[in-house]
């Protein structure tokens, strides 16, 4: 019996096996890394989409993040894009879309199911999240059927409609005569109101679109991404989607993305009972 339960716990702590910097393109940054367990087979893979502005942040900022997914019976995929202002907002959100046709390509090879895709993200990552799971066309357009993915947990965003975030910013500077951004949310998205639309994903949400489950995690505190997080899930659900937002309280930005896969953590909680029941639908 104790014996079982020691073989149970060394089991528990093996780390997982990796696969580092594994080309899903021929271009600069277009890798990825694969956590999975020895042995796995047909499990759902967790896309993760780091953040960090769009101009910065690397896929190894996962911190405990594949060892708990992995041990949940999970693959882990964390990826890197091209970054502003070499590349522009597009070719990010095609260099996602790209990583997530490697995914439906490979992951078998990783014990993956490539029909079941859960796409995660923070902070940057989260917008990008979103896009990728309702503006279907970069999917299709990488020859991925859309129903691949079977669920999608944005973090802490605050771009799900960029309009929005871009008014409330530059009013806020403007009320408290603060200069505005030279590189700021206008500027990165393209500087233009008609791409500020096609790169927030209130604005691609539709009903009859078949579009994945949402959950929206969010900081409580944070009042940004508190309604960018309520709104997108109130769009969601006119649409027919289920989506919920949670939000964590007694955290900050940083700490809510730190602390996913931290036990006794109440949003990785929520979290779990998410795919739960993602995958069961």
């Amino acid at each position: 019996m104790l014996g079982s339960a020691l073989l149970m716990l060394a089991t528990l702590a093996q780390a997982p096996e990796v696969a580092k910097d594994v080309r899903y393109g021929d271009q600069d940054r277009q890798v990825l890394d694969v956590y999975w367990a020895s042995g796995a087979k047909a499990k759902p893979v967790v896309f993760w989409i780091h953040g960090g502005g769009w101009v910065t942040g690397d896929k190894s900022d996962v911190q405990v993040k594949p060892r708990v997914f992995v041990e949940k019976g999970f693959v882990f995929v964390a990826a890197n894009y091209r970054l502003l202002p070499k590349v522009d907002m597009e070719t990010i959100v095609r260099d996602v879309a790209k990583a997530v046709h490697w995914i439906k390509d490979h992951a078998a090879e990783y014990g993956g199911d490539p029909d079941r895709i859960l796409v995660m993200g923070h902070s940057a990552g989260a917008q990008l999240a979103a896009l990728i799971c309702t503006d279907q066309r970069y999917l299709k357009d990488e020859g991925v059927s859309p129903a691949a993915l079977k669920g999608c947990v944005p973090v802490d965003g605050d771009t799900y409609d960029v309009p929005a975030i871009i008014e409330t910013n530059e009013t806020r500077r403007r009320v408290h005569g603060l200069p505005l951004p030279t590189f700021g949310h206008r500027e990165k998205f393209g500087n233009d109101p008609a791409k500020h639309r096609e790169f927030s994903a209130v604005t691609h949400v539709a009903s009859g679109k078949g579009l994945p489950p949402f959950l929206i995690l969010y900081v409580a505190g944070n009042p940004d991404t508190t309604v960018q997080a309520q709104h997108l899930a109130n769009v969601l659900k006119a649409a027919g989607v289920q989506a919920s937002a949670f939000g964590a309280g007694e955290t900050h930005h940083n700490k809510i993305n730190a602390d996913l896969g931290v036990p006794g953590d109440p949003a990785t909680k929520a979290l779990f009972e998410f795919l739960d029941r993602a995958l069961k639908d």
